[in-house]
């Protein structure tokens, strides 16, 4: 899996797609491009949604210069590579969260959102659609209609909700691993363990903060969110509780499994060693009689009168050693 972090915006990099839904003097409508980004920032009483994809450095400093965002701000959106955190200013609220995929790898995508007085940005790679999650395909203007904060837990309501079916489907791997591991080792389940636990921990970077951003949403009075919407972010907030807890028992099950698999191996040496113990327990047997009874000479007593003596002890070797062997069989040592 990829570190929790994105790219910075580079110099030069190919414009992104950039959509924009307002509601100005009651009329809802949606754009395309920022030519009429100032135009609406002018309304008076205007509620708007300015959503970047794989936007490029041009793009994004003219957004944050004409939302006259914090430097610090715009820096971070420019930068990328963040973790999950909340930051608070005078007039915007600027918080970063992670879109997890699980596919042929884990991998986790930066998503940077700011609100501001009657706006909301979106800061995000070309592979997330947030005008396709739950809340919102069936429309944008029936949410933005209740505001920026409102339109702000329908998108990260909707980022943590997809939390959980990754995590099943990481719950899907650890099991298949535990199968693996308990009928045999390998190295690439080995390999395939400590790819899990290095997966989670990743995982639990990118969300273990966002529990601190919902706490300070539901627990301090910010202008910017209505007192209304506290109760969403306390859902939310629960969810992430739950997904918390989830995490930490994988974690617990991935060590688990690794210990399964030490187990695993040591449990093989052990057969593997109580095997070759049985065989020289059989063999032993089988030199200590051919040594007394002097079997070196094996040639002069096939065709001498010593031939009934040797065949005597040959029969007695093999009968003892077979004995030996069915009972070793019948104990399991061999």
């Amino acid at each position: 899996m990829s570190d929790a972090g994105a790219d910075p915006i580079e110099p030069g990099a190919a414009p992104g797609r950039v959509r924009i839904a307002s509601i100005r003097d009651g009329a809802y409508a949606e754009h395309e491009g920022l030519d009429e980004l100032s135009a609406l920032l002018a309304a008076p009483d205007r509620a708007l949604w300015i959503d970047l994809a794989a936007a490029d450095l041009a793009q994004v400093t003219a957004v944050t210069d004409a939302l006259q965002l914090h430097p610090l701000v715009a820096e971070d959106i420019v930068e990328g590579n963040q973790r999950s955190k909340i930051e608070l200013t005078e007039e915007h609220i600027h918080i970063v969260l992670f879109i997890l995929r699980y596919g042929q790898s884990m991998t986790a995508s930066e998503v940077d959102i700011v609100v501001g007085k009657g706006f909301l940005l979106t800061v995000h790679g070309g592979t997330w659609d947030p005008w396709g999650t739950q809340h919102l395909r069936e429309g944008v203007e029936a949410v933005l209609r209740r505001g920026p904060d409102h339109l702000l837990w329908a998108i990260v309501d909707a980022i943590v909700d997809d939390y959980f079916p990754f995590i099943d489907r990481v719950v899907d791997a650890v099991d298949a691993l535990e199968d693996v591991v308990v009928t045999r080792t390998s190295p690439e389940a080995l390999q395939r363990i400590f790819a899990l636990k290095r997966d989670l921990i990743t995982v639990r970077r990118a969300v273990a903060p966002v529990r601190e951003i919902f706490n300070q949403l539901t627990n301090r009075d910010l202008e910017l969110i209505d007192q209304e919407e506290i109760v969403y972010f306390r859902d939310v907030y629960d969810h992430l509780i739950r997904l918390s807890d989830e995490i930490d028992s994988l974690r617990e099950l991935v060590s688990g499994t690794l210990e399964v698999y030490l187990s695993t191996v040591n449990n093989n040496l052990a057969v593997i060693m109580k095997r070759l113990t049985g065989i020289t327990v059989i063999l032993a047997g089988v030199g200590a009689i051919g040594g007394l009874f002097g079997m070196s000479e094996a040639g002069t007593a096939l065709s001498g009168a010593e031939a009934a003596g040797f065949w005597t002890v040959v029969i007695v070797t093999v009968v003892t050693a077979s004995a030996v062997a069915l009972w070793l069989r019948r104990i399991d040592w061999i």
